[in-house]
């Protein structure tokens, strides 16, 4: 039975794993081929300044369901250990996700594809549906995952598993009265790229595509080489045209997943009362400033806006013009609030997050943007925070640096750090003490990135006070390429 209630649309959210903004045709990308999406696009809203609240997938998708900063909900970096098996841990244990709100308004939740938030067997957050990973990525084939609470391996394609059982769950949850939430979650485009993890079919629509939408960049001095996770290989530096290949096609991938969602919306005739999300846990570079990866691409972690910037899509022409275009900036700290206050709900716990409701500015209900009102957002990614306004960014790595500033105006690409400059002295003063502010109210002590060990490498176990062991993150080790 479909839900005819306006009030509470269903609500379809997609999220894609290490997609950059740069990597939609819709976007700007002549090369990616991702028609479906950009049908979205064309047909809602779509944003061209939004931002993820942490450069890696964990801390940025717990900020995404939770609305609150890492160092407030506690995860610091990728989930590495307490995934499954007795030593499994739920890292967002006490901590409420907007889903937690969704069901006590009277939605069905369900999962498919990536949770990576620790305990992955056992459902979490109000999600009665469950097909999940049981780590974060790996193989695209016989990838790792777990369905009716058993640990398989999916023989087929992931991401056409994903989207199966996403068509699964939207269908059963249809048949009752109630409104559904459906996350799919894909692991696409994350790494592997290479030796057969993509079929045929999306590869070979790039044989000749000569990815000039991709930069050719000099290996960054801090970019790492590591075994313990895939940010950059020496396969991918030796073969970047064909590990940009992979990436591609696995976008592609995601896009004919797309494609199939919304022919089951028809399908089921409840199209006219679904919103359909799109966005991505964080950004990425495929060669951009040099690097292949995220956050955890080079070592101290970067905020370059390749890794923090994201596609931000929102997609229901019951309420939502199409063809439109928002380039206010927005972070995922800001979904929450705006998910729920799109279906009239209140924030349990609203008076403890950072992020803020825009949905006057989807509706377009919101006056043009006062020239004099600087709108900022705020990045973490263990001891590295960032504030980056519309004009310029300032990075701050505690204790010791290397710090940065960028003249966004001048040097949109991030090429020159001015850090050391005299005459940016009193604007960094200023951008640091407003960042602090911003982090000193929201801050949990308990919690606080600045003084965790973060390395890029992994998270092993509760952050802060909850911590039972000395080392909580996953030790450096790895080979750094530093320019000659």
């Amino acid at each position: 039975m479909a839900n005819h209630d306006k009030t509470k649309p269903n609500i379809v959210f997609v999220l894609t794993d290490d997609q950059g903004y740069w990597a939609l045709g819709c976007n700007g990308n002549s090369e990616i081929i991702t028609p479906n999406i950009d049908k979205l696009a064309e047909e809602g809203a779509r944003f061209e300044n939004f931002y993820c609240v942490s450069p890696v997938c964990s801390p940025a998708r717990a900020s995404l369901l939770t609305g609150r900063i890492p160092s407030q909900h506690g995860v610091h970096d990728w989930i590495r250990e307490g995934n499954t098996g007795p030593g499994a841990i739920e890292y967002l244990q006490g901590l409420r996700g907007y889903t937690d709100d969704l069901v006590d308004a009277g939605y069905q939740c369900a999962l498919s594809g990536k949770w990576h938030l620790g305990d992955s067997i056992n459902p979490q957050k109000g999600f009665s549906y469950w097909y999940t990973h049981q780590m974060g990525g790996g193989n695209y084939y016989n990838a790792p995952m777990i369905k009716n609470g058993e640990l398989i391996n999916e023989e087929g394609y992931v991401t056409d598993a994903i989207t199966d059982n996403a068509l699964y769950f939207m269908e059963k949850m249809n048949e009752k009265e109630e409104p559904f939430y459906l996350s799919v979650h894909y692991t696409a485009p994350h790494s592997p790229w290479l030796n057969g993890n993509h079929p045929e079919e999306l590869t070979g629509l790039y044989k000749d595509c000569k990815f000039e939408s991709c930069p050719r960049e000099e290996l960054h001095p801090w970019a790492v080489f590591s075994t313990a996770h895939d940010a950059v290989t020496k396969e991918h530096v030796a073969h970047p045209e064909e590990c940009i290949k992979g990436y591609y096609a696995a976008v592609t991938g995601v896009d004919r997943g797309v494609g199939r969602i919304m022919e089951q919306l028809r399908v089921l005739g409840i199209d006219d009362n679904t919103v359909v999300i799109y966005t991505a846990d964080n950004g990425f570079n495929c060669g951009h400033h040099g690097i292949w990866g995220k956050g955890n691409g080079t070592f101290p972690m970067n905020m370059y806006d390749t890794s923090i910037r994201v596609p931000m899509i929102i997609w229901h022409p019951d309420r939502i013009k199409a063809k439109t275009v928002i380039d206010h900036m927005l972070s995922a700290y800001d979904v929450r609030p705006t998910l729920l206050d799109y279906i009239g709900v209140p924030v349990s716990d609203g008076p403890t997050l950072p992020g803020s409701s825009f949905l006057d500015i989807l509706l377009g209900k919101e006056e043009e943007k006062d020239s004099d009102c600087m709108v900022v957002v705020f990045d973490e990614y263990g001891p590295v925070r960032m504030i980056r306004t519309e004009i310029d960014k300032y990075v701050c790595r505690y204790p010791y640096g290397p710090d940065e500033y960028y003249d966004l105006i001048h040097d949109p690409e991030e090429k020159n750090n001015l850090i050391g400059y005299e005459k940016c002295q009193d604007r960094i003063f200023e951008l640091k003490r407003q960042m602090e502010l911003w982090f000193e109210k929201y801050v949990d002590p308990t919690k606080d990135g600045r003084v965790e060990r973060v390395t890029g490498n992994g998270q092993l176990v509760m952050a802060g006070k909850n911590a039972s062991q000395y080392t909580v993150y996953e030790p450096i080790n790895c080979q750094y390429q530093v320019k000659a």
